[in-house]
């Protein structure tokens, strides 16, 4: 293309550097030990607690690089402009996605092979004890269990699970290796190649990632359940990655590599885009919340019910003012969204209070030896074990993967569109 002469020094060549490997190195001994230590808790300490506290972390560094994989096909499919060099490190991100595969099939293991009540979902062993009108009985004896079985079993949730992330990590490999094919090659024929892999990946990403939120947390709670939970998940998924994407960007600004092209219009236009899933996000939460609570029906009303004791109030208006009107009000305003220091501050916000709703959707979900119907809220050491270490995991993906590419799609059709976009 004629353009490529223009952006490719611009753009800079393939970074790789010495500080960069070491500090890809550095992450992956610190996730390994994180993995470890999470793997020593599930043998030894509170297994029950331990899992839970996995599934946490897990789900969190999973539903960034979800956020930013849906954020990608979107340009692609709206031909968005503006976004083209955001979307490298989005790209990188999505690496993750083979080793959170690994690590949750781990968890799966575990739970497969966990004593009575130790294990993370409780159907998988119908020896596992449940609640059933006051009264302690198996899973085999549950009911509801009986008409949820053909869905609710063993070989078909792995194979489900086996699906979603055979989908995710499918279309984000084609959108990642074509993007980089056209920074080598300069056919405009890779993005009509991403386009056509974005409009299926769209739909398939869309029921797979809904399908990993019923099957991973709510059935969690197996009598429980919701219509707009999968919905919870994909907004709560974009808050995380704009946010991401955004300490992202400016980090790479910082460190000079994104200096002169990730510009104020583009903090802009990612700040205007958290501010609209910010109000999605508290739309789908309370539509849930109504919705159950107005039809007061006992069998799924309890799940708010246990997260209205305790601690868990507190967390609950935490939620509310925290991950809703806190960033709703800062982000109504301009200046707040075009200022790097603000910017870097809401974001950290944003993602604190995420890591803090999944805690609100996970943990109250099984019941603590104290004889609590839940565990109450709190951040054990082996949470920080296994935050850290699926979290020193997925930097050192996307380390592995940013190294040897260039910083931005320098033969993209759009790179001089996005260069020069103002507001």
């Amino acid at each position: 293309m004629s353009t490529s002469g223009s952006t490719e020094n611009r753009g800079g060549g393939a970074a790789v550097t010495p500080a960069g490997e070491g500090f890809a190195a550095k992450a992956l001994v610190v996730g390994g030990a994180g993995l470890l230590l999470t793997l020593l808790g599930l043998l030894t300490g509170d297994s029950p607690r331990v899992g839970l506290g996995a599934l946490v972390g897990l789900t969190f560094w999973l539903s960034i690089g979800l956020g930013m994989w849906f954020l990608i096909m979107l340009f692609h499919l709206f031909d968005a402009g503006w976004g083209t060099v955001t979307r490298r490190p989005m790209e990188h991100a999505t690496t993750m996605f083979p080793w959170i595969a690994g690590i949750f099939f781990i968890l799966v293991i575990y739970s497969l092979l966990a004593g009575t009540d130790q294990g993370l979902w409780k159907w998988m062993n119908t020896e596992n004890t449940v609640v059933i009108a006051g009264e302690t009985a198996t899973v085999e004896d549950d009911v509801l269990y009986h008409h949820k079985s053909a869905y609710l079993n063993n070989t078909f949730f792995i194979l489900r699970s086996l699906l979603y992330f055979g989908i995710f990590i499918g279309v984000a490999t084609v959108l990642r290796r074509a993007s980089f094919s056209q920074d080598r090659d300069g056919d405009g024929a890779w993005t009509t190649v991403c386009r056509k892999w974005s409009a299926a990946g769209v739909i398939l990403g869309a029921l797979a990632a809904t399908f990993v939120a019923l099957d991973w947390i709510m059935t969690l709670e197996f009598h429980w359940f919701s219509t707009m939970f999968g919905v919870w998940f994909f907004s709560a998924s974009m808050r995380a990655a704009l946010a991401g994407t955004i300490l992202l960007c400016l980090l790479l600004v910082h460190l000079g590599v994104f200096r002169g092209i990730f510009k104020q219009a583009h903090l802009y236009e990612l700040g205007r885009l958290s501010l609209a899933f910010t109000v999605f996000w508290a739309y789908i939460s309370f539509s849930q919340y109504f919705l159950i609570w107005n039809a007061n029906i006992p069998e799924v009303t309890y799940w708010y019910v246990n997260r209205e004791h305790e601690h868990w109030w507190w967390v609950g208006l935490a939620l509310l003012f925290g991950h809703f009107f806190v960033p709703f009000l800062f982000l109504l305003f301009y200046q707040n969204k075009i200022r790097p220091g603000r910017m870097i501050f809401i974001s950290a916000w944003i993602l604190g209070f995420h890591l803090l709703d999944l805690y609100f959707n996970i943990l109250p979900s099984k019941q603590a030896a104290s004889g609590l119907p839940y565990y109450n809220f709190g951040i054990a050491f082996w949470d920080v074990a296994a935050f850290v270490g699926v979290g020193g995991i997925c930097v050192w993906a996307f380390l592995n993967s940013y190294l040897g590419q260039k910083p931005i799609p320098v033969r993209d059709p759009r790179i001089l569109e996005s260069l020069h976009h103002h507001e």
